[in-house]
Parts: C-alpha cells; sequence; structure tokens
C-alpha cells in the first residue's frame, strides 16, 4: 500500500514519530507527499519543541497566517543566533524611549509624543515619518499601552492619557503626584504605579481613580493577571519588604509576597506574565526568574543570572521556551532557552562604552526590535537561504 493511500489521521499518527530533518526530507519525496507532510497539523508537535514559533505553553498559535514548517526553519536560527542587524531609526537626543508592535505598525514614544511608524510588510524597513502622533503630555513618555480601542500613556507629568485609537477622542486622569513609572491596561483595567509610592486602580469610565494603593516604595512596574483578578507589582526595594507583592482588584488588598532573597535595592523592572499561574520579572538584581504562583511563593521555580553582572531592563517570552532580555551596557540582547541555566545567544547592539540600556523589546516570528537611549536596532531571524538541519 502506498503511503499517501493510508487514512489521513492514521498517516498523522505515523508522522508524529518523525522529527523536524525526517519530515524534511519525506517533503523531498513526491509533490504528493510535499503537499501533506507542509500541513500545518504534521508540524505543530515538532513546532512546540522549538523557540518562538508561535505556539505557545498551551497550544495556542500566535502566528496562525504563517505556515510553521517556515516557522521552524526560522526558529532555527532564532537557536543559533543567525541574523541580519539593523538601525531602523535613529534620534539626536538621548531619550528613554518605549514601543509596542501592533501588526504593521510600531508606535514609539519619544519625549512628550508617541508616533506610529508602518513597518513595509516585505522588507519591514521603518517609514522614517510616523503616520500618526499621539501627544498631550507635559513632559516625557514614562510607559504607554496599546489595547484594541485606546492607547494609554503615563507621563513625567504624574498624568495618564487615554487616546481612543478609533475616534479623535481623549481622557485625562490624575491622581499621581509624581512621574508614571508603569502602566497596563486589559479589558478596560488600567493599573498604574508611579514614583509617589502608590499604586492605582482606573477604570474607563471615570478620571478619578477607583482605589489608590500607598506602596511605603517607588513602583517600577506592574503587570495584570490575565484573569483580570489580581495584579504584580514591583518597587525599588528601598525599604524592608519583598519588592513583588500580589494585590486583588476587587478588595485592593496585599494577597500575598513574592520572594525572600532580594537584596535592598534589587529593584524589579519588568513584569511578564506567561499564564495566569506564571510570570517573569527581571531588574536590578540581574536575575531573571520564573513564579508558579501555584507553588511557594517564597521561592522562584528558576531563575537565570545575566554573566556580566548588568542590571536588567526588560524582558520578553514566546509564551512556551524562549525569553529575550535587554540589559544595562553596551545594549546587550540575550537569548535565553529555559530548558538551559545557560545564556543561548548574545547580540551587542551598541559600541559605546558608557551605559547604553536596552529600555523596551519586542519580538515576531522573524524580527526582534530594541530600543536604545538614541535609536531603535532591528535583528532579522528570517535569512534565505533558510535551512533545516
Amino acid at each position: 500500500m502506498r503511503l499517501l493511500q493510508l487514512p489521513e489521521d492514521v498517516l498523522y499518527h505515523v508522522l508524529s514519530f518523525l522529527d523536524h530533518t525526517s519530515l524534511c526530507r519525506l517533503c523531498l519525496v513526491c509533490k504528493g507527499l510535499n503537499g501533506f507532510v507542509s500541513r500545518d497539523a504534521v508540524w505543530r508537535k515538532v513546532a512546540k519543541e522549538f523557540l518562538n514559533t508561535g505556539i505557545t505553553w498551551n497550544g495556542t498559535d500566535r502566528y496562525p497566517h504563517i505556515p510553521l514548517k517556515e516557522r521552524v526553519k526560522t526558529a532555527q536560527n532564532w537557536f543559533s543566533g543567525v541574523c541580519r542587524k539593523s538601525v531602523l531609526l535613529r534620534w539626536k537626543t538621548r531619550l528613554l524611549p518605549w514601543f509596542q508592535l501592533d501588526r504593521d505598525v510600531l508606535f514609539l514614544s519619544q519625549a512628550a509624543h508617541i508616533g506610529a511608524y508602518r513597518l513595509h510588510q516585505d522588507s519591514k524597513r521603518l517609514e522614517q515619518r510616523p503616520s500618526e502622533i499621539f501627544s498631550g503630555h507635559d513632559g516625557d513618555v514614562c510607559r504607554f499601552v496599546l489595547t484594541l480601542s485606546h492607547l494609554i500613556s503615563g507621563g513625567s507629568d504624574g498624568r495618564i492619557l487615554v487616546h481612543s485609537r478609533r475616534r479623535d477622542f481623549s481622557l485625562w486622569l490624575s491622581g499621581h503626584s509624581q512621574e508614571v513609572n508603569c502602566l497596563d491596561s486589559k479589558d478596560g483595567l488600567i493599573i498604574s504605579g508611579s514614583r509617589d509610592r502608590t499604586a492605582r486602580i482606573w477604570t474607563l469610565t471615570s478620571n478619578s481613580p477607583r482605589a489608590t494603593i500607598p506602596m511605603s516604595d517607588r513602583v517600577w512596574s506592574v503587570a495584570i493577571s490575565p484573569t483580570l483578578s489580581s495584579f504584580v507589582t514591583g518597587t525599588a526595594c528601598c525599604e524592608n519588604f519583598s519588592p513583588l507583592r500580589i494585590w486583588d482588584v476587587e478588595r485592593s488588598a496585599c494577597v500575598c509576597s513574592l520572594g525572600s532573597e532580594f537584596r535592598r535595592g534589587a529593584g524589579v523592572l519588568d513584569i511578564v506574565f506567561e499564564s495566569p499561574f506564571q510570570l517573569l520579572t527581571c531588574g536590578y538584581d540581574t536575575f531573571i526568574r520564573l513564579w508558579d504562583l501555584r507553588l511557594n511563593p517564597q521561592q522562584c521555580v528558576l531563575k537565570w543570572e545575566e554573566p556580566h553582572d548588568s542590571t536588567l531592563y526588560c524582558i520578553q517570552t514566546d509564551g512556551n521556551h524562549m525569553i529575550a532580555s535587554g540589559s544595562s551596557y553596551y545594549g546587550v540582547v540575550r537569548l535565553w532557552d529555559k530548558r538551559q541555566h545557560e545564556c543561548l545567544q548574545f547580540f551587542q547592539l551598541c559600541t559605546d562604552a558608557v551605559s547604553s540600556p536596552v529600555y523596551c523589546l519586542r519580538f515576531s516570528s522573524s524580527h526582534l526590535y530594541a530600543a536604545l537611549a538614541t535609536a531603535l536596532h532591528a535583528l532579522d531571524f528570517k535569512l534565505n537561504p533558510a535551512v533545516i538541519r
């Protein structure tokens, strides 16, 4: 019996025992096998073991418009560190930029403004002039987040500005007395943290905070749980308590503190939820930590140390095996495989001997973007010819 004469469910089961190399060789046998073996259903199990293929821990596909076979090819370049570096945008004044990706539009903050720059779909080059500008703060934009309907920014003027992305409308949220260092938003819920040592809970229906939580320390980072029932704050760790605390949204009360080994000054600069019960943190103490909220809150389940003792300003995750981190010197970006203890790859984006932090990181299926004080860099991992080894 010919292989293609087997029932499809049987053939899928047979192919599930093959690795990526064997699947690639099978594609060369004939057009019929190439068509069947190239289906996403065949590559799904293989793709889950690779870095940044878009298949998350729970099976969600982040990039369904890209064939999985092509993503597995690109994933090998992520693993091997094979990429092309480029500078998408430069500016003369040293800034603390922040940016977000929304498909083929990159939103970048520069001083008091946020510009929307279009990425060309094929070349991924950035248009040098923004197609839209969001402004209104009296000082620099410190952080901003994108939702489907709004762009929400926090500034050094202590105010939060909510821009509608669908119509010409803005809403001011006033309450903080000093700069808004961090904020997060999901489904109409907004959490902000400030140098004024408070965290505040807001909704889009009022310009006054729903609740104000005294923190007794400067707040550097916040993240809302995917369940929307709680959020996490990261503080400067200048007081005698853990810089990581979980808060109940409804009660505005502390549920628990995370960790017991933070030294004084080990502030938490970034927090990323991977799932409703797992989150990643990084900061001044040079460690990336993975926390499982179902287990002992006093100990992280895994941790990775920046080998050159640099502050870690930001982290991003593919939702499965890969972590990207940005450090404080020489514009170093590192890729980590959570299944390994040591750093997998690193890329130096700046030769300046003075401090050149990577303030923000984002990545797509084939590109990693990093914002430094004077430039926006890109690493292109989709190189041709891409081969499966």
